[in-house]
């Protein structure tokens, strides 16, 4: 028989004893670890327990869960990324995605519905709700049209990256810009650590001049789709 490795990390402690008990039950799933969110030792237990799949909760992380799931994947390339979270956010679901995320089951799924999303992973087969899927596919699907499609400066740039370049370069604040966009202060400055990542710069004037010599000028921000 071969067995499913899994390290559950989730701040929710009594959630992942109560979940490693019920699992327990399963004879091809071998619960190797648990550990919290923050806690320093993870990228060393990947490493150590080296779990086919790992269950992560980015909710507590908000929009920072997709660079919680690169680095689990930096320590493990070939592990297997399942989000068991209690909230259907799109934008996290998008970025799980974007991340390398193959499966996102709400924590209020059965045993019997996360073993065999767990299984079906580690088969090569992916699982988003319904609720969540569409937007999860058009939007990897816009990814690729725009990898195919840009050849400036600024086409590493996702669509919600380049509106928030936009307002830095329109001299706004993170408030206004978030306010515009409809999105947190939060969502705004994760963008905005992504946005200096990609275009290798260190300070947002930096990225401004970036984008200005690339041909962006300020205006208002796109239609909300």
């Amino acid at each position: 028989m071969n067995f499913v490795r899994l390290l559950m990390v989730d701040d929710h402690l009594m959630l992942t004893e109560a979940l490693s008990v019920r699992l327990s039950t399963v004879p091809d799933l071998w619960l190797v670890g648990r550990c919290e969110l923050e806690d320093p030792r993870l990228p060393e237990m990947v490493r150590r327990l080296r779990p086919d799949v790992i269950t992560v909760d980015v909710e507590p992380v908000g929009t920072r869960g997709g660079e919680l799931v690169r680095l689990l994947r930096r320590e493990r390339p070939q592990v297997h990324v399942v989000v068991l979270t209690g909230r259907h956010d799109p934008d996290q679901a998008v970025e799980a995605a974007r991340a390398g995320v193959q499966a996102w089951v709400s924590k209020e799924s059965g045993v019997d519905e996360l073993t065999a999303v767990l299984r079906g992973v580690c088969a090569g087969h992916g699982w988003y709700p319904p609720e969540l899927l569409g937007i999860v596919l058009r939007e990897l699907r816009e990814d690729a049209v725009r990898a195919t499609e840009r050849t400036g400066p600024l086409d590493c740039l996702s669509d919600r990256e380049r509106d928030v370049l936009q307002g830095m370069v329109a001299g706004k604040r993170g408030s206004r810009i978030a306010e515009e966009l409809r999105i947190s202060t939060e969502t705004v400055r994760t963008h905005t650590r992504s946005i200096l990542a990609k275009l290798h710069v260190h300070s947002q004037l930096e990225a401004v001049s970036v984008a200005t010599s690339a041909g962006m000028r300020p205006h208002g921000p796109r239609p909300m789709r």
